[in-house]
């Protein structure tokens, strides 16, 4: 279910994600995303730059584009933040599910298959 701000990102494939360094200055990455009781969720390495980010600042923006990052629309500001709660984890999960079938399963199966599994971090992104 999408609210008034994610609506326009429901048919999207993908979404640049920008999160921010101390400095202020922002890094944006195309990501898979999905939606979920109005946010979005977002599935990413632990041990990855923009999860470092997020933990220093919430904010962030994000804007349709396509697989290279070539932003396709407007930007829109909004809150991350890292999910620690497993139910919301395997909810999110089945949403990207759900949204990139094959696809997230080619990408399970080779995170379980390096051992990179464990390492997840999913992000719920509330836009205002």
């Amino acid at each position: 279910m999408a609210s008034r701000a994610t609506k326009p990102l429901e048919q999207e494939p993908y979404i640049s994600l920008e999160t921010f360094r101390r400095s202020g200055r922002g890094v944006e990455t195309p990501v898979w995303f999905a939606i979920l009781a109005g946010k979005l969720y977002v599935v990413t390495d632990g041990t990855s730059a923009k999860v470092k980010r997020l933990r220093a600042t919430k904010r962030v923006r994000v804007a349709p584009c396509n697989v290279r990052g070539t932003v396709s629309g407007d930007w829109r500001e909004g809150r991350g933040r890292i999910v620690t709660d497993e139910a919301l984890i395997e909810r999110a999960h089945a949403a990207l599910v759900e949204k990139y079938g094959w696809q997230m399963w080619i990408l399970d199966s080779v995170s379980w298959l390096f051992g990179r599994i464990g390492r997840r971090a999913y992000l719920e992104l509330s836009l205002g």
